[in-house]
């Protein structure tokens, strides 16, 4: 994968499979401390310890669309690759929590990528979930919470085209604005 926020996109898309209904997206920047570390929290139906071990195994999945489970494994490569590492908590019937870090400026770390293209993607996919995403640049911070929009909307879906022009524009215009 050329772009973190793809490995992102992966860890979401398995959120929602393991039918999660809210996610915390957390990225932190810490130019200062020469870290990134991204987190992804989930409410699904979390994992016993001996599948949470082995989810670093490629050759294991539980998606039924497909026999092998590259994401983490690629994922966790790509943290320790830049002097960081790959960290999962799960508890069956509560959730998953993935922490990926790394050194900020690593000449091999991926560049952080799309995420708002990923947070949308995941939003408009046919299952319903909501996002808490937080990205945050030393002392600057964007935050966007997908069920305040909805509480805001009522029955309007994300997918009717100005909505989800609007979810763009501000997705994208709070990540410009904390990298000025």
């Amino acid at each position: 994968m050329l772009e973190l926020s793809l490995h992102v996109l992966d860890v979401l898309q398995n959120s929602v499979e393991a039918g999660a209904t809210r996610v915390k997206l957390e990225v932190n920047e810490d130019l200062a401390g020469d870290r990134l570390e991204i987190t992804v929290e989930d409410n699904g139906r979390g994992m016993d310890p001996e599948m949470t071990a082995r989810v670093f195994d490629p050759f294991v999945t539980t998606r039924k669309t497909r026999h092998i489970g590259l994401g983490i494994p690629l994922f966790a490569e790509a943290a320790r690759g830049c002097n960081g590492d790959l960290k999962i908590e799960s508890t069956p019937g509560v959730g998953t929590r993935l922490t990926a870090g790394f050194q900020h400026s690593h000449l091999d770390r991926m560049p952080l990528g799309d995420m708002p293209s990923v947070i949308l993607m995941t939003l408009l996919s046919p299952r319903n979930v909501d996002i808490e995403y937080v990205h945050r640049i030393d002392r600057q911070e964007f935050a966007f919470d997908s069920a305040e929009a909805r509480e805001v909307l009522g029955e309007v879906p994300f997918s009717q085209p100005e909505v989800r022009a609007w979810l763009e524009s501000t997705l994208r215009e709070g990540e410009a604005e904390i990298k000025k």
